[in-house]
């Protein structure tokens, strides 16, 4: 069957590789985290503004503002790193999504557009894990070293 030009078009987009828009998934909303992270120190310690903003802003329900200032400043710092060389990849991400969840639960409900923009490619990262061009897929940790691409399920659930 001849294909239109339309199609051929369309085509070259499955030439992008998997490995490739996995590494998208991992570092966009990696950088996000990292650059909230590094708002909130100054060299090795957490700044006063970051103090008062859980005290007062950040305020979660059932979580001290101090522990809460050190889990988030700490996780915006370890998890992307982990997320961009992909190691503990789906871990991170997951761990990520349920940031992304609390902040937009009980911080900013406001913001699901973008608290949506970032779940999405955490989402996709953990179910469908790091890429080729992971630490995990390296050193065996995605239980996938050597494997073939898995298709994404068509309509119908077939394959």
């Amino acid at each position: 069957m001849r294909m239109t030009g339309f199609s051929q078009v369309m085509a070259r987009f499955d030439r992008i590789p998997d490995a490739a828009v996995a590494l998208g998934l991992r570092v966009f909303p990696a950088l996000v985290f990292w650059q909230s992270g590094r708002t909130k120190v100054e060299g090795l310690a957490i700044k006063d503004s970051t103090w008062f903003l859980f005290e007062h802003e950040y305020a979660l329900p059932l979580i001290p503002s101090d522990l809460a200032a050190v889990a988030a400043t700490l996780a915006e710092h370890v998890l992307p790193v982990l997320l961009i060389l992909g190691l503990c990849t789906r871990l991170s991400a997951l761990a990520l999504l349920a940031m992304t969840a609390v902040i937009q639960i009980f911080v900013y409900p406001g913001a699901w557009i973008t608290h949506g923009l970032w779940a999405a490619p955490l989402l996709a990262v953990v179910a469908r894990g790091p890429g080729a061009w992971s630490l995990d897929r390296v050193l065996g940790l995605d239980g996938r070293r050597g494997a073939r691409p898995r298709a994404a399920p068509m309509a119908g659930g077939t394959r």
